[in-house]
């Protein structure tokens, strides 16, 4: 993104659509100057966090363009940390555009694409987890993964990570104190026996970081599900009753579904992604064939499969064909037309005739309700995160047999340097990383 961050930038920050209200937001040094041109009554003497009724007039012919709302913002204490203007109009697409064109006439530039969240990170009021927060937020698809986001954008992320670059930052500047100030007695002295057991302890809390990203994961993506039977086992009726609408057709023509069908369900422990399939069975029908080879892939990228067999007849080549297919991936094993037989079957039991999967959503409930310790502390869930977090494990690894080698501690910093570059760029550019300053922030050396 290249801009300049002395314009004053402005954009439609509401869906561009028929609407009750849409709103106009302008940030930067000029942003109450330019509203003020536009707007019938004097935004310069109004106090901040303040809502000023008038009309929008436009300044070439001097008719009045619409009525608004205009809320003032004075810096630092904004979105952006700069001056902000968010003008309210009418919903209407074109009182809207002609309001945006209007301020652009005025001297404001057209804002870019996350310009706002941009500037808001440039001038130091959010970090980068928390800007990446922001976008995980805006598409959250699920309430887990919205609490997840609002914990990031709250600073939770950091809060996490800072404790970790404390610790190895201490490492890394003991040692370079070390070797390049030995004459400081006052300076603890490091040796290969002394930073093996805090390597290893550090090493020891990344992992468990890394292993509790999984149940962040799950509570933001949720579990990809997939409904796996042979015709006519209900699987779609399972599915229907599940999301609680008619997604899926249901006849009793074996073969009715030739494409995936797919629902987001969330459910008290988790939320998931459910995916009816047409089946794994052979058929010479070429359009079902495609829905079928669909299932395959399906199934090998699947989190979970509910495996749904007829409870009102014996188990046949086919069925035990599906078990053999899915018996290393979690599973649920389902009986469904539970209401067709008298005996109570051991394992899951549901009627979707009857609407009756209660069983079901208890089972999946009960195998997920660990993972959702997820949203009551700081966890990683964005892929970048986890993504420098192991970055920052492998370096460290590296570090740790290094030492257990026996090589000479400046030479084991590159690793640590790395691991430390890795874990500081969930919140930071790796450009704006500068261990060297870290270390003499907290070194006075040289007085």
């Amino acid at each position: 993104m290249t801009n300049n961050l002395t314009d004053t930038i402005v954009a439609i920050i509401t869906a561009l659509s028929e609407s009750a209200i849409s709103v106009i937001r302008l940030s930067g040094i000029d942003a109450i100057e330019i509203a003020n041109s536009l707007f019938s009554r004097d935004l310069t003497k109004v106090d901040s966090h303040t809502v000023t009724y008038g009309h929008i007039i436009d300044p070439i012919d001097d008719k009045v363009v619409d009525e608004v709302l205009v809320s003032v913002f004075h810096a630092p204490k904004t979105y952006t940390r700069e001056d902000v203007v968010e003008i309210s109009c009418h919903g209407g697409v074109l009182v809207t555009k002609k309001v945006l064109e209007l301020c652009l006439g005025q001297g404001a530039r057209m804002a870019e694409n996350g310009e706002f969240t941009q500037r808001a990170f440039l001038n130091g009021r959010i970090d980068l987890s928390q800007a990446d927060s922001v976008m995980d937020l805006i598409r959250s698809e699920n309430d887990f993964a919205r609490e997840l986001a609002i914990s990031g954008v709250k600073g939770n992320i950091h809060a996490l990570i800072q404790p970790f670059l404390d610790r190895l930052l201490e490492i890394i500047a003991t040692i370079e104190v070390n070797i390049d100030y030995p004459e400081y007695d006052d300076v603890e002295m490091l040796t290969q026996d002394t930073l093996l057991p805090r390597s290893r302890d550090l090493l020891k809390d990344l992992d468990k970081i890394l292993k509790e990203s999984r149940s962040g994961k799950i509570m933001k993506e949720g579990v990809k599900t997939v409904i796996l039977g042979k015709p006519n086992v209900g699987k779609s009726s399972i599915l229907n009753v599940l999301l609680d609408e008619d997604k899926a057709i249901v006849t009793d023509i074996a073969g009715t579904t030739r494409d995936l069908v797919e629902g987001w369900i969330q459910l008290e422990n988790v939320a998931l992604h459910l995916i009816d399939t047409a089946g794994l069975r052979e058929t010479g029908d070429k359009i079902e064939q495609i829905g079928i080879e669909k299932s395959r892939k399906a199934l090998e990228e699947a989190d979970l499969v509910i495996l749904v067999f007829d409870a009102s007849k014996p188990m046949d080549e086919e069925d035990k064909d599906l078990l053999k297919k899915t018996e290393h991936k979690e599973r649920i094993i389902v009986y469904n037309k539970i209401d067709l037989v008298e005996e109570k079957l051991d394992g899951v039991s549901v009627s979707a005739i009857n609407g009756d999967v209660t069983e079901l959503i208890d089972a999946i409930d009960d195998r997920f309700k660990e993972h959702k310790r997820a949203l009551t502390q700081p966890t990683l869930s964005n892929e970048r995160h986890i993504a420098a977090v192991r970055s920052s494990y492998l370096a460290m690894e590296r570090a740790i047999e290094a030492l257990e080698m026996g090589v000479e501690l400046d030479l084991v910093t590159i690793d640590l340097n790395e691991s430390y570059a890795e874990l500081a760029s969930v919140i930071m550019p790796k450009q704006d990383i500068n261990i060297l300053d870290e270390i003499f922030s907290r070194f006075c050396l040289g007085k």
